[in-house]
């Protein structure tokens, strides 16, 4: 789609002119040259240039610009500013301003002001999406539409309390239904009339959990509907494609599943939160869930940092190397392209000190050099636009599970949804593996083992569709937590998990034991548990490891059940790291899958990109501190000669059906 437009992959970054004169515009044209640049992201925050006041447009200094990457023989993505509203909008609409949990109004000052339930914001949105759309939806240099910018932001104010009302008598039908989905028999929390309903906001104790799920469904839905306003508008003047920019890694104030279905180009945005080898895998994790998102089809990398790496209250540089690895990490893993925040890095403002790929030091720099170094390998992919990657292997992901473990009083502060889902797909990438991400509701027929971490929230059809997996020959692994309310967060009672998967695994979890705070435990088969710990009782299922120490000694800790045609293992407490990797290599090998190139030594990443006409392509990534031999010589696309060996921190594309 953008490759087609751009006649090879994507490679460039946010462009904003608008900070700078036009000796530095001369100067970004030749440097553009220099990196091989063919797309900037253009306007995300210049809604004050762009209206200056309500109603009156300013598109000079935009068509100006337009015009001049276009000569340069740079496609524009061309953003829609409303992250970041003026300051007269604040003073026009301060009820559009955004109100936290606590009921304290915010003021402009910052970006990602605004409320999304707010109509003046919202037609606000509208419009300026309507008038840039119009002036340039056919314009030579648009070749993709770029909806705002990372929809993070919550509120808590009357416009959305009045939002969320309409928004649950549509999902419930009547206040007796929605007194039954939240069970406010309890703590006297019966409501009477829709007005007396509120957006969870601070409170003395606890909130309501269905309060707390209904809200983040309905946030989520709020963004969506924000969000197909403007893409409407677009498509009105337009037929380029349009999408937004979906926050990675940790981010979840949207379903990005729903909202995936609703772009034409899936595009993220990752900042790796762990140096070294840890954002790697961070690097293949959020590159996985973005091709998953989009249904296996291309996606677009649409923001990195070029020396980000957020750490703890700390922004690490990267290390020598990394621009490129990372760059490619993430095309190796179906991205058509690599794009930075920012081009140019701020001399002011309140991101100066983001990294970018023209850095405070100019040209002549370690981050210039490698940011050229990359441009000139992904020009030499472009023959790879447009393929995908297949994987064996699934990890179950769905929002609404992890809104509901993030729930006010669960048994343990250390269930996490996020980092159970991270440790999955590391334990699989450590294994050399390519995973999928899958909905529990989907088809997961093409996958030889799906596993489902800390799935606390799971449908009935969930429930029932992991059962069919099993029984028509699927390898499941589910992990502790898991099954234990349906979709309204009501406890499955009589025994957890839901009764198809309990079925399916041939258990019944009777109690939970969360352990306390760095407690480690030890199994019969000498792996160790941390954080949490279940009472289970099997009911057909095989006992493979059993606790060893306390009140659950001699019980099943791991357990196997053949049901059907395939196999369902239950795991009841969370494995150490190197533990939990060697059990998801022995359920690699019960379910006939293997690394994409055996016989590499860890820390070296291989993955395959196929186009429909069979060309093979192998990304060869040694992310380690030595080098590292490959089992026979092949021709690397990134050099245009044989490579027999990667230096540390080396990269080679190799094209052909089995180039090693």
């Amino acid at each position: 789609m953008i490759a087609d437009r751009l006649g090879g992959l994507a490679f460039g970054g946010d462009y904003n002119p608008e900070q700078w004169d036009e000796r530095v515009w001369k100067e970004d044209d030749e440097l553009m040259r220099e990196a091989r640049v063919n797309l900037a992201t253009v306007g995300v925050f210049s809604w004050a240039l762009l209206e200056p006041e309500e109603g009156r447009y300013d598109f000079a200094w935009l068509d100006a610009h337009l015009d001049r990457l276009h000569a340069n023989g740079v496609s524009v993505d061309l953003a829609t500013p409303t992250a970041s509203p003026p300051p007269w909008f604040t003073l026009a609409h301060p009820d559009a301003m955004p109100v936290t949990r606590e009921g304290t109004r915010l003021v402009h000052g910052s970006r990602d002001t605004y409320c999304v339930s707010a109509p003046a914001y919202r037609e606000a949105a509208r419009r300026i999406a309507s008038a840039l759309a119009e002036r340039y939806g056919d314009h030579p240099a648009v070749a993709l539409w770029h909806v705002h910018n990372e929809y993070v932001t919550l509120c808590w104010c009357e416009h959305t309390a009045a939002a969320f009302r309409v928004w649950l008598r549509a999902q419930h039908g009547s206040l007796d239904a929605l007194n039954e989905a939240w069970g406010t028999a309890f703590w006297s929390q019966r409501y009477g009339s829709w007005e007396q309903v509120l957006p969870p906001r601070a409170t003395q104790w606890h909130r309501n959990p269905g309060l707390t799920l209904d809200f983040s469904r309905f946030f989520s839905d709020e963004v969506i509907a924000a969000y197909l306003e403007q893409r409407d508008a677009i498509r009105t003047h337009s037929d380029r494609p349009v999408t937004t920019n979906m926050m990675q890694p940790g981010y979840q104030n949207v379903d990005l599943w729903a909202l995936s279905r609703e772009v034409d180009l899936v595009a993220i945005d990752h900042y790796p939160d762990r140096p070294g080898l840890d954002a790697a895998a961070d690097v293949a994790f959020a590159a996985d869930r973005a091709r998953s998102f989009g249904n296996g089809r291309p996606w677009l990398l649409m923001e990195q940092g070029t020396s980000t790496v957020y750490d703890q209250g700390r922004t690490l540089a990267k290390e020598p190397g990394e621009i490129l690895r990372h760059s490619l990490g993430h095309i190796a893993r179906g991205s058509d392209g690599a794009l930075f925040f920012q081009w140019r890095q701020s001399k002011a403002g309140a991101e100066q000190w983001h990294s970018a790929m023209v850095p405070h030091a100019g040209p002549d720099s370690r981050v210039f050099a490698e940011v050229k170094a990359t441009g000139e390998a992904v020009s030499r992919l472009g023959a790879l636009a447009g393929s995908t990657v297949t994987a064996d292997v699934a990890v179950l992901h769905d929002s609404d599970a992890w809104w509901a473990l993030s729930s006010d009083g669960l048994p343990s502060s250390g269930l996490g949804y996020h980092s159970a889902l991270r440790n999955a797909h590391r334990a699989l990438w450590d294994n050399g593996v390519v995973t999928d991400f899958a909905h529990p509701e989907a088809d997961l027929s093409r996958y030889r083992l799906v596993v489902a971490p800390a799935l606390y929230l799971l449908s009935d059809a969930g429930a029932e569709n992991l059962r069919r997996y099993v029984v028509n020959g699927g390898t499941l692994l589910v992990q502790y937590f898991s099954g234990v309310v349906d979709s309204r967060g009501h406890a499955r009672l009589g025994g957890y998990p839901a009764a198809p998967l309990r079925e399916a695994l041939g258990i019944r979890v009777e109690e939970y034991r969360p352990l306390r705070h760095e407690e480690r435990i030890v199994l019969s088969d000498s792996s160790h548990g941390t954080v949490w710990s279940e009472s289970v009782r099997a009911q057909g299922a095989e006992t493979i490891a059993t606790y060893t120490h306390g009140a659950l000694a001699g019980s099943p800790a791991l357990t196997r059940n053949r049901c059907g045609a395939g196999d369902a293992w239950y795991l009841s407490t969370r494995l150490d790291d190197a533990d939990h990797t060697a059990l998801v290599s022995r359920l690699l090998d019960s379910a006939g899958v293997g690394p994409t190139l055996p016989g590499l030594p860890p820390g070296v990443e291989v993955v395959v990109r196929q186009g429909e006409d069979g060309r093979r392509w192998h990304f060869v990534l040694n992310h380690r501190a030595e080098p590292v031999s490959l089992p026979d010589p092949a021709h690397d696309v990134l050099t245009g000669g044989p490579v027999r060996e990667l230096p540390p921190g080396g990269c080679a594309v190799l094209e052909g059906e089995s180039p090693l």
